[in-house]
């Protein structure tokens, strides 16, 4: 099973530097994700949650009779 571990590291345009000790195997091939940690807290909930909204297309009444398209059951509303 795979362990992924956060670290905070400065780089100086060539070297990425870990800022606290890393106890890493070497000559191991990793895989590195870079995410600037400025830009962490400058999203708004707002901005976060419109990264994961979409539109899903459906009938009208899928709020209405979401059980009866989820599960089955029979439609009760008007739209019988």
């Amino acid at each position: 099973m795979t362990k992924a571990k956060t670290l905070h590291a400065v780089s100086d345009g060539k070297v990425l530097r870990p800022e606290e000790a890393v106890n890493l195997e070497p000559n191991v091939r990793y895989l590195v994700t870079i995410e600037r940690e400025e830009a962490i807290g400058e999203q708004s909930l707002w901005d976060v949650l419109s990264e994961f909204s979409g539109t899903v297309e459906g009938p009208r009444d899928w709020s209405e009779e979401h059980d009866h398209y989820l599960y089955g059951t029979p439609k009760r509303g008007k739209g019988r």
